[in-house]
Parts: C-alpha cells; sequence; structure tokens
C-alpha cells in the first residue's frame, strides 16, 4: 500500500508537510507504521497549481528518501493546494508513468488501495473509457484507470462526488461479475485547482487509513499523522467523503 498527504489553504512550501514534520511523507516512504508495506520506495510524486492553468508534477521512480532534487523542490515551491505520494507498487511495476499524480488538463489525482484481482477486469474497465480518454492512459496501473473513470463521467456531467462514487460501484459489480472476491479499496484525492475531494471507501470493511487535520489557514489530509500531534489528526470513516476549498470543508457520507 501507498501513503499519501493532500493540502489545501493559504500557501505554504511543499516542505512544510512533505519533508519537515517528524513523521513527514518523506519518512513514510522509508518506515510507514499504519501500512502493510513499510517501505514505499517504488518512485514518488509531487503535484501543485502555482499561477498556471495547470498544475506542476514532479515524479520520479528512485525512492523519495534519496532524492535531493525533490528536497530542493519542496523547500523552493510553495502553492495553496498540492498532493504528494511514495508508492509501494501493488501492479505495473516501477516506471515513471506508474507514479502518482496522475493529471489530466486541471486536475490531479493520487490513490492508495487496490482493484482486486485487476487483470481479470481491466480489459472490461478500460472498455468503458470514451476513446479520448483511452488514449490518454499513459501507464498500467489500476489508479490511473480509476482517475480516467472519474474523468469521464465528470466531463459527461457529473459532479465530482457523484463521478467517484459512480466508478466506486461499477467497478465492485464488474469484479462481482468476474467472481472476484479480493476487494477494491479506495483511499485518493483529487484536485482541480481550487477545490480538493478525498474519499475513503472499501468494498469491505478495511479501506485504506486516511486523516484530516485543521492547519492554520487550511486543511492537511494524510494515509498517516506526519508528527508528534497525532491527537489533533481525526481519521476519516470509511465511506466518508471530504471536500475542501480554501479554508472551508465539509465532510458527509458518499455512496
Amino acid at each position: 500500500m501507498c501513503r499519501f498527504l493532500a493540502y489545501s489553504g493559504e500557501s505554504i512550501f511543499l516542505e512544510d508537510l512533505v519533508c519537515k514534520p517528524r513523521h513527514s511523507l518523506v519518512r513514510q516512504s522509508l518506515q510507514a507504521a499504519e501500512a502493510k508495506a513499510v517501505t514505499n520506495g517504488d518512485g514518488f510524486g509531487i503535484g501543485w497549481y502555482g499561477e498556471r492553468e495547470t498544475p506542476g508534477v514532479y515524479r520520479e521512480v528512485m525512492p523519495a528518501w534519496s532524492d535531493d532534487n525533490l528536497l530542493a523542490l519542496c523547500a523552493n515551491v510553495r502553492s495553496h493546494l498540492f498532493m504528494a505520494h511514495v508508492r509501494a507498487a501493488t501492479g505495473g511495476g516501477v516506471s515513471r508513468l506508474n507514479c502518482h499524480p496522475f493529471t489530466l488538463g486541471r486536475f490531479l489525482f493520487i490513490h492508495n488501495g487496490q482493484v482486486g484481482d485487476f487483470a481479470r477486469v481491466r480489459r472490461r474497465l478500460e472498455a468503458q473509457l470514451p476513446d479520448e480518454l483511452y488514449d490518454e492512459r499513459r501507464g498500467s496501473t489500476d489508479s490511473e484507470l480509476l482517475f480516467l473513470l472519474i474523468m469521464a463521467r465528470v466531463r459527461a456531467g457529473a459532479a465530482v462526488e457523484d463521478a467517484i462514487c459512480q466508478v466506486l460501484h461499477d467497478t465492485a459489480d464488474e469484479m462481482e461479475d468476474r467472481g472476484v472476491t479480493t476487494p477494491l479499496r479506495f483511499s485518493a484525492a483529487l484536485a482541480d485547482g481550487e477545490q480538493l475531494w478525498a474519499v475513503r471507501w472499501a468494498s469491505d470493511h478495511k479501506p485504506p487509513s486516511l486523516y484530516l487535520k485543521p492547519q492554520r489557514g487550511g486543511w492537511a489530509i494524510a494515509s498517516e499523522p506526519l508528527g508528534d500531534d497525532a491527537q489533533a489528526w481525526t481519521a476519516i470513516e470509511r465511506g466518508q467523503l471530504v471536500h475542501v476549498r480554501g479554508t472551508e470543508i465539509d465532510q458527509r457520507e458518499i455512496c
């Protein structure tokens, strides 16, 4: 399982969450506390929104703890909305194209979880993509495919939260039709430059961990608490969606 974080609020340096905390995401890439895989060394990525219409993205296949470029970038980039991800590959191989975040236009997406027995349902799920989004698929992961399926529904007019819910249920249905019993697990964050959505969901009762914490002037969402203030982080419950716009937040049941 992977580890990730996302932030929305007043502009801060990326290092304030990605690198500096005692249990920062860089630290989690080497020694996670709540993941099946202690080490998340199969690549990493960061995505942030600045002054341009589309986000900046930096992805690499080396472990986050060994990349000095990551530390230098995070120390010099400020953003009001950003996300970061360290990967423990469950499928798709170690490749820059398989590293998160995935991006399409203004959107960024990160995911921790799995589509159970993905190889058995991959072809049928990919067939749901419209041609223009099928051509946007660069890697081979279930995470990227889920993102593009969500984007297909958003482009068709669905609200983001409805699109996420539709994709989760449609994917679970496909898995059931194919006799897949390994669960669908989905903790993810999606952003469009102004808004951030985070969801914790699973077809069984074991969704990947996800926490929420108020920051000075904003909100942070992470797979694990980032520092000594573990009591300040609130676990997002299974089946809940968190919607952040600037400093405003809405938390509710989904699906």
